[in-house]
C-alpha cells in the first residue's frame, strides 16, 4: 500500500548519491513523494522526483554520471593554478555551470517536465532555494521570481537548479537581472537555508501526510590517510574553505520535532583507518565511493523506518 509524504532535501554537493539511496529505500517500504523542495544537490533530487523520476531510475542514472563533466571550464581554466585565479577575478567562479543545467534539463525533458507549471499540473509542489548576493537573501524558487519580470510558472527548472547549486568560489554565479535592470548574483541555496525543511511545513498546524527531511551528517573522527588531507595547493585550499562552510550551514536551525523526522546519511566512506568525509565538492569521487554514499543513505532509511510513527510524532510535536 503506498504512503504519501512531502521530502525536503540537504544539499551537499556529490554526495547526493546518498539521498538516491534514502529514497530507494523509502519507496520499497511503500513511501510515494508527493511535494519537494531542496537546496543545491538536493534542488536537483527534489526536481527530478517532482519530475516522476524513481530512486532506482535516478540511481541508473548516477552510477553512469562522470561528475568531473560538470566542472565546466572556460579558456583561462585550461592554464592551471593561475588561469583559474584569472578565472575567479573575471567571472567570480572557478568553473561554470554550463553542463550541469543541460544535463538537468535533458533528464527533466524525458519525462515532460521542463516548467514549475508542469509539476504543478501534476499535482506536486516544487521549492527550491538561492542566495541572493546582491541583496543578502533567500531566494525561494519559483515564487520570488515576479520579482525579476519573470511568471514564475513559465520559468524552467533547470536554471532554478544552476542558481541553487551554484556554489559560492568554485562555481560562477548566475547574473540575473530586476525590473529595474539591477543585475543580482545568485548563489547556491545552502548559503543561507541548506536545510529548508520549513518550505513545505513551518510547524503551524498538523500536518496531513509527514514530511521527511534527508540530511548529510559527519562522524566525530578526522581522516587521516594523506589522501584525504587539503593539499597546499590553491584549489584544495579553496575546497576546503567552500566545503567548510556549507556543511556548517543550518545545524543550529531545527526545530521542535525536525530532527525525529530527518533521515540522517552520514557523509563518510571507507573502513577502519581508510575511513574519511566525502566533501560537496569532491568530483573526482571514484565509483566505490559513490557506491559506499548509496548504501548509506539506504541503511540510514532503513534505521529510520525502523522507529518512525506519524500518529506518535503529531502528538508529541503538534
Amino acid at each position: 500500500m503506498l504512503k504519501k509524504c512531502h521530502a525536503v532535501f540537504e544539499g551537499g554537493g556529490v554526495r547526493g548519491i546518498g539521498h538516491v539511496g534514502a529514497v530507494c529505500r523509502m519507496e520499497q517500504a511503500g513511501w510515494q513523494f508527493a511535494d519537494t523542495a531542496g537546496s543545491s544537490a538536493g534542488a536537483i533530487v527534489a526536481a527530478l522526483l517532482a519530475a516522476g523520476y524513481t530512486g532506482k531510475e535516478l540511481k541508473k542514472e548516477l552510477e553512469t554520471l562522470d561528475y568531473l563533466r560538470f566542472k565546466g571550464k572556460d579558456l583561462p581554466d585550461h592554464f592551471g593554478i593561475l588561469g583559474k585565479s584569472i578565472s575567479l577575478l573575471l567571472s567570480l567562479g572557478i568553473y561554470n555551470t554550463d553542463d550541469l543545467e543541460d544535463w538537468v534539463d535533458e533528464l527533466l525533458n524525458r519525462k515532460g517536465i521542463r516548467r514549475f507549471k508542469d509539476v504543478e499540473q501534476s499535482g506536486r509542489k516544487l521549492k527550491i532555494t538561492a542566495s541572493d548576493l546582491t541583496e543578502k537573501r533567500l531566494l525561494i524558487l519559483p515564487d520570488d521570481l515576479a520579482e525579476f519580470t519573470v511568471d514564475p510558472g513559465e520559468f524552467c527548472i533547470a536554471p532554478a537548479v544552476r542558481m541553487s547549486v551554484s556554489i559560492p568560489i568554485f562555481f560562477e554565479p548566475v547574473r540575473w537581472k530586476d525590473r529595474a535592470g539591477k543585475e543580482h548574483l545568485v548563489v547556491d541555496g545552502g548559503l543561507l537555508s541548506n536545510y529548508p525543511i520549513w518550505l513545505l511545513d513551518k510547524g503551524k498546524s498538523v500536518p496531513e501526510i509527514p514530511v521527511f527531511g534527508f540530511k548529510f551528517v559527519d562522524e566525530e573522527e578526522y581522516c587521516k590517510s594523506p589522501s584525504c588531507q587539503a593539499g597546499p595547493n590553491f584549489i584544495d585550499y579553496l575546497k576546503s574553505i567552500v566545503s567548510t562552510s556549507l556543511d556548517a550551514i543550518d545545524h543550529s536551525h531545527l526545530s521542535a520535532g525536525d530532527y525525529e523526522r530527518t533521515i540522517r546519511i552520514p557523509a563518510v566512506t571507507g573502513e577502519g583507518g581508510e575511513r574519511h568525509k566525502i566533501s560537496a565538492v569532491d568530483f573526482d569521487i571514484c565509483k566505490e565511493e559513490s557506491r559506499a554514499l548509496f548504501e548509506n543513505g539506504w541503511s540510514a532509511a532503513d534505521w529510520f523506518l525502523r522507529t518512525w510513527n506519524f500518529e506518535s510524532w503529531k502528538r508529541r510535536y503538534r
